[in-house]
């Protein structure tokens, strides 16, 4: 999304921009998610969920967006819902489809199987996405985004002297149903087990593990159940816990959906009938009684390139790489701590990434 914002931005501004998609499609990672572009309703709220955020950043993000969301309305992005259904945040929910076709026809020069420029003239946006493929790889977890975000632009950026920002091996994800469970690219939100807060998450060996009380977004029990051997853990849950509604599902729903997948599912009406080790819970007091085995996924990398609020890509002294900019989650230390919107990150760094490149292009 950073780089299709950037190159239409750009494009209005009247520069000549190219955006060198690497993958086969545009849209990257925003094409799989749900679309849904926000910001926290109050900056304190911003800061007291992600505290190891860049202040700076932050406010930049929250003081743009709304506007921004009229920039993608004027293109023609087609909006599918003007709430995000939760009390905490604000924004709009985007068929993402049609977003990627607004924004590409507005940058105009989008060119797939795109590779990273060694030498250019001008300025120069990066926009790929993290490197959150690296990172499932590294440390054997499942991918929860496009395949083709693996910290080129990380890379470059370290190349040309750039200081990073945020811990490189946190990120934003999901626990998914672990394999043998077939996961494809449209099963990434349907098979998200978002229920944390109502299961015993035990690991492998038999030990609870993770935060009492999960934050809302759940990265942090995800980002816990990552570190737990092999990247996996068992969500165990009462006949209670599977009538509760989280968004729009039920647990019983998802846990049909990770049994429908091919995942490990185990049901039985007394808790010693499930066959784990499980310890004695409030949590599991009435039956039946459900047991999945869950991985966490990667979706984005919160560690990445430092930047200014002018989107400049900086050295360790402060000092701005000169015609480099960095948009989108190629940025680092923005929701560290917690979670916050990729999406509108990506929407306003890459708008600003684009007014900053051409108003020194013109100076």
């Amino acid at each position: 999304m950073a780089g299709l914002v950037a190159g239409a931005r750009a494009r209005q501004l009247g520069l000549e921009p190219v955006v060198l998609e690497k993958g086969a499609r545009p849209g990257g990672s925003m094409l799989l998610s749900s679309g849904v572009v926000w910001r926290h309703r109050e900056l304190d709220d911003f800061r007291a969920e992600c505290p190891g955020g860049d202040l700076a950043l932050q406010r930049l993000v929250y003081e743009r967006l709304d506007d921004a969301l009229d920039w993608l309305e004027s293109l023609g992005a087609p909006v599918l819902e003007r709430d995000t259904g939760n009390p905490r945040t604000t924004g709009r929910r985007f068929d993402t489809f049609g977003l990627t076709d607004a924004l590409g026809r507005t940058a105009g020069d989008v060119r797939l199987r795109g590779t990273p420029p060694r030498d250019y003239e001008g300025a120069l946006v990066l926009a790929t996405g993290g490197f959150p493929a690296a990172l499932a790889d590294r440390l054997r977890l499942i991918l929860r985004a496009n395949p083709w975000s693996t910290g080129d632009g990380l890379w470059l950026a370290r190349r040309r002297g750039a200081a990073t920002a945020g811990d490189l091996d946190e990120f934003y994800g999901r626990n998914l149903p672990a394999p043998p469970a077939r996961v494809a690219e449209e099963d990434f939100r349907p098979l998200s087990q978002l229920y944390g807060q109502f299961a015993v998450a035990v690991n492998l060996r038999g030990e609870t593990f993770g935060p009492e009380t999960p934050a809302w977004s759940e990265t942090d029990l995800v980002q816990a159940t990552a570190r737990q051997p092999w990247g996996r853990a068992w969500y165990a849950v009462d006949g209670r816990a599977l009538q509760e509604r989280v968004r729009e599902r039920t647990v019983a729903e998802m846990v049909a959906a990770a049994e429908a997948a091919g995942g490990d599912v185990r049901r039985a009406e007394t808790v010693a009938g499930l066959g784990l080790e499980l310890p004695r819970s409030e949590k599991l007091a009435e039956p039946p009684f459900a047991a999945v085995l869950v991985q966490a996924g990667v979706t984005q990398t919160l560690g990445g390139v430092r930047v200014d609020e002018r989107a400049r890509v900086l050295r360790a002294d402060g000092s701005a790489v000169d015609g480099l900019y960095a948009a989108g989650a190629d940025v680092g230390r923005i929701g560290s701590g917690g979670w916050s919107s990729g999406l509108a990150a990506a929407l306003v760094l890459g708008l600003a990434a684009a007014e900053t490149a051409a108003a020194e292009l013109a100076s």
